[in-house]
């Protein structure tokens, strides 16, 4: 099992910038394939972006070429860097951790993208 907890979320203009972090703890977190999730209001949860243990990466279509996942193996982090932020980026995002069944969740950051 793994604990994760998102930092890094706020308020932010059209065109802005954020990055997010994820501190993760309780197991070995080179193994884990790790992902950032959002979900907007009356909306369902979406993958934006993951990378694998061995640093293999995939995004959404609606965030290719904005933002960019990165993990730091040494420090047990992830971060997600957005750039060109829009408002239907709006949404808390979640850090999630999979390996085979096991899948993990952080408890959520709010990004608000609003003039």
């Amino acid at each position: 099992q793994v604990q994760l907890v998102e930092s890094g979320g706020g308020l932010v203009q059209p065109g802005g910038s954020l990055r997010l972090s994820c501190a993760a703890s309780g197991s070995i977190f080179s193994l884990y394939a790790m992902g950032w999730y959002r979900q907007a209001p009356g909306k369902q949860r979406e993958l934006v972006a993951r990378i694998t243990s061995g640093g293999i990466t995939n995004y959404a279509d609606s965030v290719k070429g904005r933002f960019t996942i990165s993990r730091d193996n040494a420090k047990n982090m992830v971060y997600l860097q957005m750039i060109s932020l829009k408002p239907e980026d709006t949404a808390v995002y979640y850090c999630n951790a999979n390996r085979g069944v096991y899948n993990d969740w952080g408890q959520g950051t709010q990004v608000t993208v609003s003039s």
